[in-house]
């Protein structure tokens, strides 16, 4: 099994569609960076302009518009759950000694854990501090619960490792917080903006949460089998800090008893965990796909929340995002 096989069909990602309010987002970034410290200013404009996807604003704007007419608002929860995000990456890569990201050093590669530790927590306060700005209240006490589930997913996972007791609903606990946490809250939160029913942002709570998911568990595969040139960040640092991933979970599971052995010996002595020594046990591309098809099924499970929707061409940007992850899915094959 290799990454990539097959191409990822950039259109189906509503790049065209979103690409206004992504600039007005990427500007309020920067005017935020502007607003700390200038002995500050110039660490916090490193790690913001170390650009991402901005996946939870582009969620944030096409739920907002799929579920009524867009607004400052849905801007300004694109923008509060980016800098989140980023504040996660900085603690991600400070946790996984990670020394590049998108192509550049980490914060904690140039500047050293200390210091970037501090950074990650100046992003979350100053995030949390624009959500209070909110009128309605039940958003900015939102977006302080879902920091508060990324929080406590990372402190599991840390726990966690090496860990050969974690159960396959152990990592899904995790995960969900982790990530599909803030997957989440863009598409509910943004639905709560525009006015709509319990019903339907309860129905985009579920969209995010499963696309998140589905897109954590792609991430994790990405991290066996994925091509650093390609991703852009560092790779293989799942196994080697004892994360027991979906793909590995699904190995210790299929494998027999003395390739069970040999892999739980080597994950307690804390050995080396390369693609080598996995690719050697008989049910490792089984194991592998078999993750992959579990995501592809979450995916499956969030397009099908969109029949509630009123149909619209944010409506079928929602659904052609599950297309683009289902590729990138499918790319891991």
């Amino acid at each position: 099994m290799t990454s990539n096989r097959q191409t990822v069909n950039p259109e189906l990602f509503p790049f065209d569609l979103i690409r206004p309010y992504i600039e007005k987002i990427e500007s309020s970034i920067r005017k935020q960076v502007r607003d700390f410290d200038p002995g500050v200013e110039p660490y916090m404009e490193y790690v913001c302009e170390t650009r991402g996807k901005r996946i939870r604003p582009a969620l944030a704007i096409v739920t907002g518009g799929a579920t009524g007419e867009l607004n400052e608002d849905h801007l300004n929860l694109g923008v509060i759950l980016e800098l989140i995000h980023m504040a996660t990456l900085v603690h991600d890569d400070i946790i996984d000694g990670a020394s590049s990201r998108r192509k550049v050093p980490t914060a904690n590669a140039k500047w050293g854990n200390g210091l970037a530790v501090l950074l990650g927590d100046a992003l979350f306060s100053h995030a949390l501090k624009l959500s209070t700005e909110f009128e309605d209240h039940s958003l900015s006490r939102a977006i302080s619960l879902a920091s508060r589930e990324v929080c406590q997913g990372e402190i599991l996972q840390t726990q966690r490792r090496f860990d050969l007791n974690l159960t396959k609903k152990d990592y899904f606990t995790m995960i969900e917080m982790k990530t599909g946490a803030l997957f989440a809250a863009a598409c509910q939160l943004s639905a709560m903006i525009s006015g709509t029913p319990k019903a339907i942002s309860d129905a985009m709570f579920d969209y995010g949460m499963k696309l998140g998911t589905a897109y954590q568990i792609y991430d994790d595969v990405v991290d066996l089998i994925g091509s650093e040139d390609q991703i852009g960040k560092t790779l293989g640092t799942d196994l080697e800090k004892g994360k027991l991933t979906l793909p590995i979970l699904n190995l210790l599971e299929r494998a027999n008893p003395k390739q069970r052995e040999q892999l739980s010996k080597r994950i307690i002595e804390q050995q080396p965990l390369d693609l080598p020594v996995l690719v050697g046990i008989a049910e490792y591309e089984g194991s592998m796909a078999d993750a992959l098809d579990t995501a592809s099924q979450l995916v499956a499970e969030a397009r099908e929340t969109l029949t509630l929707l009123n149909p619209s061409e944010f409506t079928t940007a929602m659904r052609n995002i599950t297309l683009f992850v289902d590729d990138l899915l499918k790319g891991c094959r």
